[in-house]
């Protein structure tokens, strides 16, 4: 058996929890939270034994192996950090970091101590997203990837009435390029690897973080073009546009959906069915790499996230949205 620590006791941690558990070896050992009390009912609730509130503490104990890290962006490189120097193999929720350096930090220090580092980029190891991979070359050659992914915010309503939540604070690192244009930049980069040049656009909110943002990035011999927003909704779907059709992604975020329009007319379903919870796919990479001895998954790569990241920090730049871990 597996077991697993977790940092960040909010509803995005028991989605992990309950998915993870229909992973057979997976076991919730531990809760970390800042306060006792949280921990306390955090574990009580999910059915952990044991509470830290010391994070050095937890790094050190032996009754966790792995850990899911769900705490504000601003804190996921730090925590990463601390626990694999002490061995323990570590998920860390999207974005896996702040800007580059961080990220660069954490690879190093998943190699120096021979730990397994992912990050929980949920839709590229699900059987979707596989079904794309292995049917891309019926589309012919890809000349646009577009990726939409407009999500109103619950949190926003509060922010118009004068309450600043974590979501558009940019003491967390947050904003709509970290929480919800990754989704549409990670399937991208695993696909197509690294662009040759970003173009950047965003609406900054006056809390200092990004409201809805667009980017246009260029292949060469295809362009990309990612839509985000946390402050409107979209209702249209994601595509990569070939030669001989497109490949039409009913949800960025959850592939439920995915379909061949060919230019001859004929349409061709592709969907695979999902019928585990959605969070399911990246527990069961994780734990499955760990179990094989393996320090890298394949497609939740290092490289694929350095790059990711290279791409949003330059994004950041060029609308000029800095947070405060730019600056440590």
């Amino acid at each position: 058996m597996l077991k697993f620590g977790v940092i960040g006791t909010n509803w995005i941690t028991e989605s992990f929890i309950a998915a993870a558990r229909e992973v057979e070896s997976f076991i919730l050992s531990a809760v970390y939270s800042r306060t006792e009390e949280k921990a306390k009912e955090f574990a009580e609730k999910n059915g952990a034994e044991y509470i830290f509130t010391d994070l050095e503490e937890m790094a050190a104990s032996t009754v966790i192996d792995a850990v899911y890290i769900a705490s504000p962006n601003s804190f996921h490189a730090e925590h990463a950090i601390t626990l694999m120097k002490h061995g323990k193999h570590v998920i860390c929720e999207k974005p896996i970091a702040s800007n580059v350096a961080e990220i660069e930090k954490m690879i190093a220090t998943a190699k120096e101590n021979n730990v397994l580092l992912m990050e929980a980029m949920r839709s590229t190891v699900t059987p979707n997203f596989k079904s794309i991979q292995e049917n891309l070359h019926k589309i012919g050659t890809v000349r646009r990837y577009f990726g939409n992914s407009c999500q109103y915010s619950s949190r926003y309503d509060k922010y118009k009435e004068g309450t600043v939540l974590n979501a558009f604070n940019p003491e967390f690192s947050n904003g709509s390029l970290m929480d919800i244009g990754i989704y549409c930049l990670y399937p991208m980069v695993v696909l197509f690897g690294e662009p040759e040049s970003v173009k950047a656009n965003a609406y900054l909110l006056e809390s200092g973080v990004d409201g809805e943002g667009s980017i246009l990035l260029n292949y060469g011999d295809k362009e990309a073009v990612i839509m985000y927003s946390k402050i409107s909704n979209s209702f249209v779907p994601s595509e990569i546009q070939g030669e001989n059709g497109s490949i039409i992604i009913d949800h960025i975020q959850d592939l439920t959906k995915i379909e061949i329009r060919y230019n001859d007319g004929r349409t061709e379903d592709i969907t695979v069915e999902q019928d585990k919870p959605k969070m399911y796919y990246e527990a069961k990479e994780f734990i499955e790499l760990i179990e094989r001895g393996e320090l890298e998954s394949k497609v939740n790569s290092h490289a694929n996230s350095l790059t990711v990241m290279k791409i949003m920090t330059e994004a950041r730049r060029q609308v000029g949205l800095v947070y405060p871990a730019d600056n440590k």
